[in-house]
């Protein structure tokens, strides 16, 4: 008997399991595989963004991933040295999260939970819908696409085993060499090595105690030849990442010269042990294309990012968040084709945006390379010296910035000229990294409001379309007739709240369960039936009024 699944998912990552967990909080049943047994020796992530915290606010696990192990007393300052005994140019002061104050513009902030912390949250909630069932051991062998279904062979590891699952979809979150990727015959565009690099884990207790160097959870390394290497408190306690930046040429770094590069990093000879070693490249890469027939990239399969910025992994969420529901619609039955193209429409833009933006950090941090300090600032105590050293560490702070506030990237994105949004005639807004305004224009993130101490307009978003009316005059019976005859779901939330009238800026605004605004106006459109089916993807023809 080959298994029946609605949606099949291929890697485990933090993508695969935000997929796996919000489908299942949808009552859509899934089956993830994942070819290693699970365990994180390297994490490649650490920052949860703001974003990704909102969508764990719905999910309602912002506690566990706060209590999921990293020491939120840890200050998470970014400084950039010659060596931890050497000297200072610069840093940027941040707060522990747990001082870090919420932004106005969203309920959550950003939160420090690498890869290691984050994948148990993740698993934990998608087991806890009852709807998702998570597959360790397990690698993709091939995929056959029969148009309606698509049936994947695949291999228990342990005994090599192979079997068959038939899905109504599938989507490959299976990182950087996707399995999925390659079975397409997808190809990527971008820059394919922008360095070769090299990761330690390191353990050392109290390494705070071993410098002259105020504490940091970054560190970026400046020596004569630029910039060289970072640090990074990887669990705010005893666990460090350390990583030799190299460049365009593949160099294999063995345990002996990583050894050396932590010490000289550090400015002294210390007792610590390496737990693991990773080589890897940065790469600026977006899929092609994001969809073929009953098959969806999302993660790192389809967009590979420096993490100049932490924006890979909390791309990734988002594109679980934008294709989930999607998905569902149509499991369900009331989405239409459109709606599952739009996924592709919607994210490779973002995509685009944030590995250019995440890969111009990269060029900023390794910018010592080419402007690179006076020699004499590595060992003279001069204070002409010492002015040099500032001078030179202010233009570097200055030029730092904009990776350390980036909130119009997490916040900022648009649907622009999507089919399945309908545009008010209003001009896009600039896109900003550093600033966000908020705004309703269609397309846009649903901004927050408190309406009251703990309860933010977003917490109304999720499992259906919500009608936000600010003002109960106005009749919409008609676009919830036109939303049960098409099946689509659909609720009206009325806000008594004069800033969020003022900000949504229409007496009534139509949020996706996504979260993202698909329509506002007045008064409901003369044509609620093609208005409705437009959103729903069931027709790409425009409504009238």
């Amino acid at each position: 008997m080959v298994e029946q699944v609605p949606v099949l998912i291929v890697g485990g990552g933090p993508v695969g399991l935000a997929l796996a967990g919000d489908l299942g909080w949808r009552g859509v049943k899934s089956v993830l595989v994942e070819a290693r047994n699970g365990a994180v020796f390297q994490p490649k992530m650490d920052m949860v963004g703001i974003r990704t915290m909102e969508f764990c606010r719905r999910w309602g696990i912002t506690a566990d991933v706060e209590a999921a192990g990293y020491n939120r007393e840890y200050i998470q300052d970014c400084a950039w040295v010659t060596h931890l005994n050497g000297y200072e140019f610069g840093r940027e002061e941040f707060a522990s999260p747990k001082d870090e104050k919420t932004p106005p513009q969203s309920p959550q902030h950003r939160e420090r939970c690498p890869q290691n912390f984050f994948d148990p949250v993740l698993t934990r909630f998608a087991a806890s819908t009852g709807e998702s069932e998570v597959r360790y051991r397990t690698e993709l062998v091939s995929i056959v696409d029969n148009g309606d279904k698509v049936t994947a062979t695949l291999r228990n590891r342990d005994d090599g085993t192979e079997y068959q699952v038939e899905a109504d979809f599938l989507v490959g979150a299976d990182g950087g060499q996707s399995t999925v990727r390659e079975i397409l015959g997808v190809g990527m565009s971008g820059e394919g090595a922008l360095t070769y690099t090299s990761n330690a884990i390191f353990r050392c207790d109290g390494l705070e105690e071993l410098h002259t160097t105020k504490p940091a959870y970054r560190y970026i390394f400046i020596g004569p030849e630029g910039t060289w290497a970072t640090l990074v408190a990887i669990n705010g306690r005893d666990q460090w990442r350390f990583s030799l930046i190299g460049d365009e040429t593949q160099h294999e770094v063995g345990e002996e010269e990583m050894r050396a590069a932590i010490v000289r990093a550090v400015g002294r000879e210390f007792d610590f042990e390496i737990l693991s070693m990773l080589p890897w490249v940065r790469r600026q890469l977006v899929a092609d294309s994001y969809r073929k027939g009953k098959v969806f990239l999302a993660g790192d399969a389809a967009h590979l990012t420096s993490p100049t910025g932490g924006f890979g992994m909390n791309t990734g969420v988002l594109d679980a968040v934008n294709l989930s529901w999607k998905l569902a619609a149509s499991v369900q039955g009331w989405g239409g084709e459109t709606l599952l193209d739009s996924y592709e429409f919607e994210q490779r833009p973002v995509a685009i945006r944030n590995v250019t933006e995440a890969g111009d950090n990269l060029r900023r941090m390794l910018g010592p390379r080419v402007a690179q300090p006076r020699p004499e600032v590595f060992n003279d105590d001069s204070s002409e010296t010492e002015a040099a050293r500032r001078e030179y560490g202010d233009a570097y702070t200055e030029a730092m910035k904009r990776e350390w506030f980036s909130i119009g990237i997490h916040l900022g994105y648009v649907y622009e000229g999507s089919p399945v949004i309908i545009p008010d005639g209003t001009p896009l807004p600039p896109l900003t990294v550093s600033t966000y305004v908020p705004t309703a224009r269609p397309g846009s993130r649903a901004p927050h409001v408190w309406l009251d101490a703990d309860r933010s307009i977003l917490d109304e978003f999720g499992r259906e379309f919500v009608i936000l009316r600010f003002d109960p005059r106005v009749d919409v019976s008609s676009l919830l007739a036109a939303a049960e005859q098409a099946e689509v779901p659909m609720r009206v939330a009325d806000i008594d709240n004069a800033e969020a009238l003022e900000l949504y800026g229409a007496r009534l605004a139509i949020v996706r369960p996504d979260g993202q605004v698909a329509w506002r106006g007045d008064e409901p459109t003369s044509d609620a039936v093609g208005f409705i089916r437009r959103l729903a993807g069931q027709s790409i023809a425009a409504p009238v009024g």
